[in-house]
């Protein structure tokens, strides 16, 4: 198998497209995708550890490590539907953008349209849609009644560059699109995760990787938007990228991107068992791990790949009622 990267030239594959939720399968080719005075900080730090030497915290047992879940500080899933879901799927650019077929896309985004469909999302997938489609798009979700849905999820397959996604047409600030969704513009999601899964590149560095000599190691609720508080506007986002900022995003036209296979798999095995940032933790490791291009130019070979997440939740987030 030969790897690249998304934003290099990629092998030419017959053209198959998402049509009423089906795919046609991809030929198995290769690709890839003023200092603060901190006195008062110290002193409550001080009189805090004063505080703790005079009376030791009572801590609870637990003596089996057991992962204890407090259900206040669970987002709600009590809605008649989990919520929506947009896949926006970009394969083919125009001749201008300079941006070569993501062959291979298609895997990804079938696959993750029977992936959110078994976690009860309500899915819908839009193919090779321009800058101003995909604004269009989204901010008509946004305003759209999302009073019966417990959250939000959008996942964006395209080229990209640190900060940026492409449309058909070119590139533009991430920004713009997930802004529609903040607490005053889309105020039925208030309070409630709104998730983003990018896989786009994020600049043009490779990642070498190193060696490790470290081996496998085995060892009554509150409503979610209470109109009497005030919560911060980019609160309850999730941003999980395909690879830290700077590097490129792998993908295999014929198998899919490391990052969204690797996802798929995990929510399928754990979707609506572990909590959200448990399962993109294990996503990490299974891309960091399991993956490595392999390529016929030597400089696209034995490279590595690490997903990153940015998290601005506020509560866990369990798939599950």
């Amino acid at each position: 198998m030969d790897d690249s990267v998304d934003d290099q030239p990629d092998a030419l594959v017959p053209e198959s497209y998402i049509k009423d939720g089906s795919i046609a399968e991809e030929d198995d080719d290769d690709t890839v995708d003023a200092k603060p005075d901190r006195s008062q900080r110290f002193s409550i730090f001080s009189s805090k550890k004063k505080k703790e030497a005079e009376e030791p915290e009572k801590r609870p047992q637990n003596p089996n490590n057991v992962r204890i879940a407090a259900p206040a500080f669970q987002y709600t899933m009590n809605y008649s539907t989990v919520g929506r879901c947009v896949i926006i799927n970009n394969r083919n650019f125009e001749k201008s953008t300079g941006m070569s077929p993501r062959n291979g896309t298609d895997i990804d985004a079938r696959d993750l349209l029977c992936c959110f469909k078994g976690l009860g999302f309500n899915v819908n997938v839009y193919n090779n849609k321009s800058c101003t489609e995909m604004e269009t798009l989204l901010r008509t979700v946004a305003q759209q009644d999302h009073g019966d849905s417990a959250c939000f999820a959008c996942i964006l397959l395209s080229h990209g560059d640190e900060g940026l996604i492409y449309g058909t047409d070119g590139a533009m600030p991430i920004k713009v699109l997930t802004t529609l969704f903040r607490g005053d513009n889309c105020k039925s999601l208030v309070g409630k995760p709104k998730l983003f899964f990018i896989q786009a590149c994020r600049g043009t560095e490779f990642d070498d990787g190193i060696e490790s000599d470290a081996g496998p190691t085995n060892d009554s609720l509150e409503t979610d938007a209470n109109p009497r508080h005030k919560i911060p506007l980019e609160a309850d986002f999730l941003f999980a990228y395909s690879t830290v900022p700077g590097y490129y995003s792998w993908r295999n036209p014929g198998r899919g991107s490391w990052f969204v296979q690797a996802l798929c798999r995990v929510l399928n095995e754990h979707g609506k068992s572990l909590e959200v940032m448990q399962i993109l933790t294990r996503v990490n490791y299974l891309v960091a791990t399991s993956f490595e291009s392999d390529c016929d130019d030597p400089s696209f070979t034995k490279k590595k790949q690490i997903p990153c997440v940015v998290s601005m939740l506020t509560k866990e987030l369990y798939f599950h009622s």
